[in-house]
Order: C-alpha cells, then structure tokens, then sequence
C-alpha cells in the first residue's frame, strides 16, 4: 500500500469485528492506478477507542457506526474532530431515521451512508469525502430534505465543523444567505423569487454562486451545510 501524501488513510469504527474486516479487506484491494490509493490505518469497536485513535493516527476519513457501546458515533463524531481537525467523517450505518441523520449532521459528519451502499460506491464516497465533498444515501437525502421542509430541525451544535467548511459564512453576500436558508426550507427558485421579490434568473445566479463558494454540488448539500452551520432555522 502506498504511503505518500496522495494516499487517504482511513479509521474504521464498528463494534462488530467481521464489519471492520470485510470493510478492511475490500477498501485495501482497491487499486484503480488512476485514483487515490486508499490505506486503513486503524480499527476501532466503539467511539471511545475511535477518539483514542483519531488523535494518535489522525486519519483522512473515518468511516463511524452510529450504534456502538461504550461511546455512540453521534457523541464520538465532534470529538474525533477536535482531536483530529482534518478528518472527514462518513457515518456508516443501518439507521436512516431523521432522528439519527440530523444529529449526525450537526455533530459534524462529512457523509451519512446506509450499509446496504454497493461496496463500489463507498470507494467513491470515502475519496469524494477526502476532497471535501458531502456524500448522502439518497434515502437519506430525501429524508433531510423532507425534514428542513417541515422545519423539524435540532438547535445548532455547539461548535458546528469549526474550521472545516468549504467556505465561512462570512463568506456569502446578506442576499445569498437569505437563499441559503429559503433553500434550506425546500424553496424552488420560483418561490424564492417570491419570497424576495426578485426575478427567478437572479436566484438562479444567488443559487450558482452558493454552491461555488459553498464546493457543494447541490441544493442538497447546500442544505446540509446551512443545517451543519445553524443557519437553515432562520428560513422567513
């Protein structure tokens, strides 16, 4: 396996041991010469050994269980961030109900993937998270955005991905922040136009430049980030 700066090194977290192994075995036989070279260098059975580890390996990705003893993936998730700042992590679990995936969010999670994910594409995920990209099941996509449009959302976490998003809201104009949020709340731009009082080819420019500041490929994700960042509860 390769050890240079192009290789992403990834923790494994689940308590059950043959998980760990077929998910170990799998990600180790990749090896697509044209694509990043993918490393695990570390196992953990609950958060708690997961936390442990994040600080002495410091992996690229950590790939987190959400049911665990000991230590939940929810709880572990802003932990492993403060110990290891660089790491992405893609919560990996059987559990796709709201009640787990917007906490998950707000802990910090880069990606949230059900376990029935063909193995191919959870290669993809864990490369596409190392570049920063949020990676969601699509079940799980439609169940968060089912959420924001109903408003069911959590208070804000604490200390939301301090440091590690694609771009600060600091970032965004006054106007494009009142998108974001109305995208949150499951706008179309037709509505947001609406809503501002502005031609629906100005929110469309609005929605553009929110997804090139944001690196987010789309209202999706875009809504991820105003939930991970406390910004969809304020939707007008």
């Amino acid at each position: 396996m390769s050890t240079d700066s192009q290789t992403i090194r990834v923790l494994i977290v689940d308590d059950h041991a043959v998980v760990r192994q077929g998910l170990r075995t799998f990600l180790e036989l990749q090896d697509d010469p044209a694509a990043l070279a993918i490393e695990v260098v570390g196992e953990a059975a609950d958060g708690a050994q997961a936390v442990d580890l994040a600080r002495q390996l410091q992996p690229d990705v950590v790939l987190l269980d959400l049911v665990m003893p000991v230590m939940g993936g929810i709880e572990a998730a802003p932990r492993i961030l403060e110990v290891s700042l660089r790491s992405r992590i893609i919560i990996l679990t059987s559990f796709g109900e709201e009640d787990k995936l917007l906490p998950a969010i707000r802990a910090g999670a880069q990606g949230y993937l059900l376990k029935d994910i063909p193995p191919n594409e959870l290669v993809q995920a864990v490369r596409a998270a190392y570049l920063g990209k949020v990676q969601l099941h699509p079940d799980i996509a439609r169940t968060l955005m089912a959420a924001v449009v109903a408003r069911e959302l959590l208070p804000a976490a604490p200390a939301p991905m301090a440091g590690r998003a694609a771009a600060p809201p600091d970032d965004l104009t006054v106007r494009e922040l009142e998108v974001l949020r109305l995208i949150a709340a499951g706008l179309n731009n037709r509505q947001i136009a609406d809503r501002l009082v502005i031609s629906e080819k100005t929110v469309k420019t609005h929605v553009g430049s929110i997804l090139g500041k944001l690196h987010v490929e789309d209202r999706t994700q875009a809504a991820v980030y105003a939930l991970r960042h406390g910004l969809a509860s304020d939707n007008g």
